[in-house]
């Protein structure tokens, strides 16, 4: 048994204050990724260990609870914070982004992008939006990197073979 709890709040950072986030990993190569991860498993630690050897800097835009209950049309198994307590956990994640949810998304993530100005912006074969991610890493004179998917691995998988137990 443990006796000590690891605090990793430094990592986790509300959109509120993302300028000060910025201002002090500016002078490193950041990657950008975004997403729900949910339920952490093999596939988003490849794809975040993968994304994080693009640069000096990852960080991880982490979507609302909402988000995932309206666009995934799911019920999340872990809250939006619970989550950013996991990815903080991870020695390569180095900083993760609160996401409310957004009513206008283009306009609000382009906003996130032009204040970041990620040097790469990485996702995943198959997401649907990739192209938009392209734009968003080319309107900051950005790069971006396509990342194979495992499709073995998913949170869905998980869910329907695998009991979940909730408090």
């Amino acid at each position: 048994m443990y006796n000590y709890i690891m605090n990793f709040d430094h990592k986790i950072t509300p959109l509120s204050a993302l300028h000060t986030t910025i201002v002090q990993i500016n002078s490193k190569k950041k990657v950008l990724v975004g997403g729900c991860f949910d339920i952490l498993h093999h596939g988003h630690v490849i794809f975040l260990q993968k994304a994080r050897s693009e640069g000096d800097a990852l960080i991880v835009l982490l979507e609302s609870d909402e988000f995932i209950k309206s666009i995934k049309k799911k019920e999340p198994v872990h809250t939006q914070q619970q989550r950013a307590e996991i990815l903080a956990a991870l020695g390569y994640v180095d900083t993760i982004i609160l996401l409310p949810y957004f009513s206008a998304p283009d306009e609000d993530y382009k906003g996130i992008i032009e204040e970041i100005k990620p040097e790469v912006i990485a996702y995943t074969t198959g997401d649907k939006q990739a192209r938009r991610k392209k734009e968003f890493a080319a309107m900051v004179h950005g790069t971006t990197v396509e990342i194979p998917y495992l499709s073995s691995f998913s949170s869905s998988k998980l869910i329907t073979y695998a009991p979940i137990f909730r408090d």
